[in-house]
């Protein structure tokens, strides 16, 4: 009892919670916009009876302050999927927003909105990020490689995954359950690798996604730690020690 009063102490302080003029509320969640240090603020306004929740637009511009493309084809199908598996919407004025006709929804609301403008962010910003790094990339498709000359196990590379978004996974081993490999050179691409096991989670389609950080200081300690909850798994990059991974991945 002791830990669980604890627990719900530790997990409501995560969360500041402002009342702004004209009985808006403003929500400063523990998401953050990967490599920009800046989080998720979400807010709540009474209108018309009902409660409109939104991010004030900050998603997309956070995503085009980092070079992203919020008009990219990626975050179109993401728009037009997403809408069906969320009360979270993506407006033409470039704000995410749902609305609660009853008080009850707005938590969760608040939770979904800001679920979805960390998912934009990433979709929108992950062709710069592929486009960031090639060393890395390199060393990881030239081992995986050797594994998959080896084993026999068929590798495909830059695969498009049937979920909304239409993300990319770097390398995908095509055994019973497949596996959906993530080189992340960075917080951003990490990221995505966490928007893909969800969608893949949500969707009930089977899959196993691993991520494979450059290192923990290329992704950020705390990302890194943060990606083993919303991944299958998230190593760090070590090509000595990857094929048996791998093989453990795949029982």
């Amino acid at each position: 009892m002791e830990l669980t009063q604890s627990l719900k102490r530790n997990i409501c302080s995560l969360f500041e919670v402002h009342a702004d003029t004209n009985g808006m509320h403003r929500i400063v969640t523990p998401l953050e916009y990967p490599g920009t240090g800046d989080r998720v603020v979400v807010r709540v306004r009474p209108q018309n009876g009902e409660y409109v929740i939104d991010e004030n637009g900050e998603a997309c511009l956070c995503a085009s302050m980092a070079g992203g493309d919020v008009e990219s084809s990626a975050v179109g199908r993401w728009t037009r999927e997403f809408a069906e598996l969320s009360p979270a919407r993506l407006c033409e004025d470039e704000v995410i927003r749902a609305t609660a006709v009853d008080e009850r929804s707005v938590a969760p609301y608040v939770f979904r909105v800001a679920e979805a403008a960390q998912q934009l962010y990433g979709i929108a910003t992950s062709q710069v990020e592929r486009q960031s790094n090639s060393d890395f990339k390199e060393r990881l498709s030239s081992v995986l490689k050797e594994i998959a000359d080896e084993t026999g196990i068929p590798l495909r590379s830059d695969v498009e995954l049937p979920i909304p978004g239409g993300l990319m996974a770097d390398h995908v081993i095509d055994a019973t359950k497949p596996l959906i490999i993530i080189g992340a050179s960075n917080a951003t691409h990490l990221l995505e690798a966490e928007v893909i096991y969800m969608q893949y989670k949500l969707q009930k389609i089977d899959g196993y996604v691993l991520a494979i950080a450059e290192s923990q200081k290329a992704v950020t300690k705390k990302q890194f730690e943060r990606a083993n909850y919303y991944t299958d798994k998230t190593v760090a990059f070590d090509a000595d020690n990857l094929k048996g991974m791998i093989a453990s991945s795949l029982q």
